[in-house]
């Protein structure tokens, strides 16, 4: 059956479709450094100390010896349900001089409905303080899945957000909507004059790609490459290439099926969408996504290193300019939510759900 899956994605997708490498022996050790309660994102201090969310909504300073504050106060009130809560963190690019962090999360509406929300905060060592949301969701809807949230600055100060379909499936290629999206603002929330629909009505303004569905990682290369990928329905979990203005294609499109077993078109069958470099049937359930830059594993550098959620594995993307394959796969026991590099170059990871484990990975002695 997985053989008839392989041909039948080479003769419908222009991604790489060569059956997924075999587990291998990974030159790591992973030494556990602390514990959370459902830790969903990190991301590294100037000081080397770490910023992690717990998605019930907590934001802890741990030190890399795994030290852990008491939770700071000032945080947004998040809903908290299913895949929503407190979910993505990141710094602002001059964050050493201003201290201040932004943060995505599940707002709670009026009728039981939520929405993705960017909010920005100065960080103290006790508290955000002066937390402003710039960015949110429109409209909220019921539901408590597909939140996306990932966040990633570019090189020239421009912040990318991932903006799910919340299971709703058609937002995604509705331009009145940003739901299933993933949008472009300044480091204040505002719409740079440089997005692809500037002049065509706030939300559309927003939009920098389309036909998405739960972007949960984000991350730019070296070269300036922007790179998604986003959990598929069943199967066609997708590792893009995201460029402005294309549209990628969901739900008109997909490498998988709907749940309920119903086929659904794949992307060469319509030239207007936007094939992805990499697909997943079986799925790995991707989330958590960098591109590795450091020395302490020369032979990564460059690569996607993404987590598996289902898949329970540290999956390595290798990239080659704008081709992406998957290189190898190293099975870790656990979900894995969350990947992020250190200052030294060891690679760090979360796993999901209570109990979830914040690990260091170091080359094997």
């Amino acid at each position: 059956m997985r053989s008839a899956t392989i041909v039948l994605g080479a003769l419908l997708c222009a991604c790489s479709s060569q059956p997924a490498p075999a587990a291998t022996e990974p030159p790591f050790t992973a030494t556990p450094v602390a514990t959370f309660d459902e830790p969903w994102a990190m991301t590294f201090l100037p000081d080397g100390r770490l910023l992690v969310t717990e998605k019930a909504g907590r934001l802890l300073i741990v030190t890399r010896d795994g030290k852990k504050s008491a939770p700071l106060s000032g945080t947004p009130k998040v809903h908290y349900a299913g895949q929503a809560g407190l979910m993505d963190v990141a710094l602002h690019p001059d964050f050493a001089n201003n201290r201040i962090v932004y943060l995505s999360y599940s707002e709670p509406g009026e009728g039981g409905t939520s929405g993705t929300a960017l909010a920005r905060a100065t960080l103290t060592e006790t508290a955000l303080e002066n937390l402003q949301v710039i960015w949110r969701q429109e409209p909220k809807v019921t539901g408590n899945g597909h939140y996306s949230g990932r966040i990633a600055f570019s090189p020239d100060g421009y912040m990318f957000v991932t903006s799910g379909d919340r299971q709703k499936m058609e937002p995604a290629q509705d331009m009145n909507q940003n739901l299933g999206k993933v949008v472009r603002l300044t480091d204040t929330g505002m719409i740079p004059s440089t997005n692809p629909y500037y002049d065509q009505g706030r939300i559309k303004a927003q939009i920098w790609s389309l036909g998405h569905r739960n972007l949960l990682g984000i991350a730019l290369d070296k070269a300036g490459n922007l790179w998604t990928h986003e959990i598929g329905p069943r199967g066609g979990d997708e590792f893009n290439l995201v460029r402005k203005g294309e549209n990628y294609g969901w739900p008109k499109v997909s490498e998988g099926r709907h749940y309920g077993g119903t086929p659904i078109p794949a992307h060469l069958t319509d030239p207007k969408f936007i094939p992805p470099k990499v697909s997943w049937t079986p799925v790995i359930s991707p989330a958590g996504l960098i591109i590795y830059s450091g020395d302490l594993f020369p032979e990564w550098k460059g690569s996607a290193l993404i987590g598996g959620l289902s898949s329970e594995a540290l999956v390595r993307v290798a990239i080659d300019g704008q081709s992406a394959r998957e290189a190898e796969r190293f099975e870790m026991g656990r979900r894995i939510r969350e990947v992020e590099q250190g200052p030294d170059g060891a690679v760090w990871l979360l796993e999901d759900d209570a109990g979830g484990r914040l690990l260091k990975l170091t080359p094997s002695q």
